[in-house]
């Protein structure tokens, strides 16, 4: 997996820093063609980006989670940061829940823009059944393919009492994988939740981002 840290402050630490997890076939350098670095900088936010390239393969069979957790996660908590977050487009949302789940006091947030959470057969499941909790509650843990999509649910689910540490979730409201995204708003508190007009497109998600971005500057002044 190739990472490229890029510093608020050269040979500094920021108090924050984010990891953006690209889609699938997107690269870290689409994030820097739609400006995602630029926004930050433009704010002045205090805030390091990691810019990573996990490999579709590594995604199979589980390797792109140790990658991310052993070189990205760990030397950030090294390095002194106040703060590790995980941001992911699409598949790269997907991911990021994959990994919270697996390590749930690792991250400090997630920024999910259009996540992609799963294919139509585990929406069809859950829909079979009246409510999350009750699929939760209903569904046995069969290792098939869709042992994955099935984990991050559970994690969605679970919600409480420990809840998973997402922040922001944003999407447009004609995006493919609505409905899914509306089901883990329904988990979410609902200014966690930010839905605008527009599909599954850079367009959208740099939008998103930009909210996002003041959001947390809102939130917590101290990173400017």
């Amino acid at each position: 997996m190739r990472v490229e840290l890029i510093s608020a402050v050269p040979g500094a630490v920021a108090k924050r820093r984010i990891v953006l997890l690209p889609g699938a076939y997107q690269s870290p350098e689409d994030f820097q063609t739609a400006g995602f670095l630029a926004a930050v900088r433009e704010r002045r936010l205090d805030i390091d980006i990691v810019l990573v390239a996990p490999e579709l393969a590594h995604l199979t069979d589980r390797s792109a989670l140790t990658q991310l957790h052993t070189d990205v996660v760990v030397p950030a908590q090294s390095s002194g940061c106040c703060a590790v977050w995980f941001a992911g487009i699409s598949m790269g949302g997907f991911l990021a829940l994959l990994y919270a789940a697996d390590h749930p006091k690792a991250l400090n947030g997630i920024c999910l823009l259009a996540p992609y959470l799963g294919n139509r057969m585990i929406r069809a499941e859950i829909t079979r059944f009246q409510s999350l909790a009750k699929w939760n509650a209903g569904m046995a843990d069969a290792q098939d393919e869709l042992a994955e999509e099935r984990r991050v649910w559970r994690y969605i689910a679970n919600y409480l009492p420990h809840p998973p540490p997402v922040h922001y979730l944003g999407f447009g409201r004609d995006d493919r994988y609505a409905t899914a995204q509306r089901l883990l708003a329904s988990q979410l508190p609902p200014d966690s939740v930010d839905v605008i007009d527009g599909g599954h497109d850079w367009s959208v998600w740099r939008q998103l981002w930009d909210r996002f971005l003041d959001s947390l500057a809102r939130a917590a002044p101290e990173f400017h």
